[in-house]
């Protein structure tokens, strides 16, 4: 996967020209953006976003979540412009459960909106609370402090992955956790990378967390930002926490940590 498409996997996301200004042209946040990601099936790709606050990271997945328009270019996915036909879940940093439903209702809501019936939703919605380790939860309110920070971002997490389970969007998801539940959180996400195959574009300050999750690392520049920087992550698939302490992984946490430094005093 590159900025450019050169291979024969079909596009997934594209963004082409992008740019975004909030004062009519005056200045420019995102400026002539290029973007791609390629689909790879039955793999899926795991890419994390990198870049300088306020460089428009965020800004990048609510223009694949269908939840902002760019003032000018195109966002499209699967070669189609972005639409209530082929929106995405989103997990934010903030809870986005809806305090007043239950943890099986939150999961299943995508379900409820396609018209399924209770008793699919109800399976359905369970097996995924199953895979994100909420089982013996379903029936608690999807609220704090009834549950967890990050019980609540596993109901963030199967929810979004009911919606679309090609696509994950995750911005800054971990970054309200504690540090035992944030690498619990990592461990978790790269699991159901692995079994369910998404999409999952991800965005993070985190450079350690950015290596152990990441097949690809694209970092952005301050504003007028694009992205400037491509780095592979050339690990094994199945990630372990014992990988941390490899030389491999700390060469590559440095080698993003200078780029990132670099590009700060560019």
């Amino acid at each position: 996967m590159s900025v450019f498409n050169d291979s024969s996997y079909k596009n997934i996301i594209e963004l082409r020209q992008v740019s975004q200004s909030y004062d009519g042209g005056q200045s420019f946040i995102i400026q002539e953006m290029d973007f791609l990601v390629e689909d790879k099936p039955a793999q899926g790709q795991f890419v994390v976003i990198l870049g300088p606050s306020g460089c428009g990271k965020s800004t990048v997945l609510r223009y694949i979540a269908g939840l902002q328009a760019p003032t000018s270019g195109e966002v499209l996915m699967h070669e189609q412009p972005i639409g209530p036909d082929n929106r995405v879940g989103m997990v934010f940093q903030q809870y986005s459960s809806l305090p007043w439903l239950t943890v099986l209702e939150n999961v299943a809501l995508a379900l409820d909106y396609r018209g399924a019936t209770e008793k699919e939703r109800t399976s359905v919605a369970m097996e995924m609370i199953h895979k994100v380790g909420l089982a013996g939860h379903e029936q608690k309110f999807a609220q704090y402090p009834t549950l967890s920070g990050g019980q609540l971002q596993r109901v963030a997490i199967a929810r979004s992955l009911l919606a679309n389970q090609e696509i994950l969007l995750m911005d800054e998801p971990f970054g309200a956790l504690d540090i035992n539940t944030r690498l619990q959180m990592q461990d978790l996400l790269a699991e159901l990378w692995r079994e369910i195959h998404p999409t999952v574009i991800f965005v993070t300050h985190d450079i350690s967390e950015a290596v152990y999750l990441a097949d690809d690392i694209y970092i952005m520049k301050k504003a007028p930002s694009k992205f400037v920087e491509h780095i592979h992550v050339d690990l094994p698939l199945h990630r372990q926490r014992e990988m941390k302490r490899d030389p491999k992984f700390t060469d590559l946490v440095r080698l993003v940590e200078d780029r990132m430094l670099h590009l700060a005093g560019e």
